[in-house]
């Protein structure tokens, strides 16, 4: 249909839009993925695990209706021969797609058996994820709805600390703030201590520590720390659905990062909302857990049946789905190899 000068309508045709009938699709991928990289947990091995994870989603994700493009994946082609950036996904009809996918967040905590290893597949309108590859860090802040308008990066953590702590209600020595564990973030945890909050270390995945930051029923208040900045945009379509909110500030490791940056256009200044990462209202966000974890539990193998838990959310509905599913291992073969 066009307009009447002749030039066709802005909006996509509803049968090129992501509908309700995907959500459960991407469940069944990331499913495939934590069985088939769940395998491995505790073995030590995390490139084993991440490599039959990758490969079990990207076997399911051919089966997906969608046009996809691959925005945030495994790197650039040289480094990776599937679910690499620009590669195209899905079954090539239905909805044209952004794609944003981390078959294993944690291949270190699957390889040594550590909580928070999730697998996780976003997918928003196609043109409206935040290209990540100019800069690979960011100082990234999350938090649930109740504070989403009252806390701001830009203010001095004592500060932010206090606020949440009005906006939930609680005292602040209550409060418990997640934080990677790493050196870098030596000050940080030093200012939460003294503003009075408890620090939550996590070793790796902010996807699964930022997302629990925002839901209701788990231990983690706020996210705070310098993290991956593709890790950021997948936390930010979940949080379109929950209400949350994350604010990040890009943050270069070097001058040639800087550079790299401003040559894209980027204002490293600026403070990065919900809405700058993932433009669209349209967009959705798929989880299961492969180690137990604050937001899922992992996969739980048994002699004729495998159990997942993950989590679905639409953001033009706002629905958050949990899904219990079990899948009979005979069925599972080809992901389940004998050691």
């Amino acid at each position: 249909m066009a307009k009447a000068d002749g030039q066709p309508q802005n909006d996509l045709n509803d049968s090129l839009k992501p509908d309700r009938n995907l959500a459960m699709e991407l469940v069944r991928v990331t499913e495939a993925a934590a069985i088939a990289g769940g395998h491995w947990v505790g073995y030590g091995d995390k490139n084993r695990a991440d490599g039959a994870a990758v490969d079990a989603m990207r076997k399911f994700m051919d089966t997906v209706r969608m046009n996809g493009v691959v925005v945030i994946g495994e790197g650039e082609k040289d480094e990776a021969p599937m679910l690499f950036n620009g590669e195209n996904v899905g079954d090539g009809t239905g909805a044209e797609v952004d794609v944003a996918v981390d078959p294993i967040d944690g291949t270190r905590l699957t390889a040594l058996g550590y909580n928070n290893a999730l697998s996780v597949f976003a997918v928003a309108e196609r043109g409206t994820m935040f290209d990540a590859s100019s800069v690979f860090y960011m100082e990234k802040m999350v938090v649930g709805p109740e504070a989403a308008e009252m806390v701001d990066l830009r203010l001095p953590v004592k500060q932010n600390i206090h606020l949440l702590g009005k906006a939930l209600n609680k005292p602040v020595s209550q409060l418990n703030i997640c934080v990677l564990d790493r050196p870098r973030h030596e000050g940080l945890v030093r200012e939460i201590r003294e503003a009075g909050a408890r620090v939550k270390f996590i070793m790796d995945g902010d996807v699964a520590g930022g997302i629990a930051a925002a839901r209701h029923n788990t231990d983690v208040d706020m996210l705070l720390g310098t993290g991956g900045t593709p890790e950021g945009v997948v936390t930010a379509c979940a949080l379109k659905a929950t209400g949350g909110m994350i604010q990040g500030r890009l943050a270069p490791t070097d001058d040639d990062e800087k550079q790299k940056a401003i040559d894209a256009g980027l204002d490293l200044d600026q403070i990065l909302t919900t809405n700058d990462l993932v433009r669209s209202d349209n967009c959705y966000f798929a989880a299961t857990g492969i180690t137990d974890g604050d937001l899922l539990r992992g996969v739980r193998y048994y002699n004729d049946r495998i159990v997942t838990q993950s989590i679905v959310m639409r953001s033009k509905s706002g629905t958050v789905r949990t899904v219990e599913a079990e899948h009979r291992t005979e069925k599972w073969p080809e992901w389940l190899p004998e050691r």
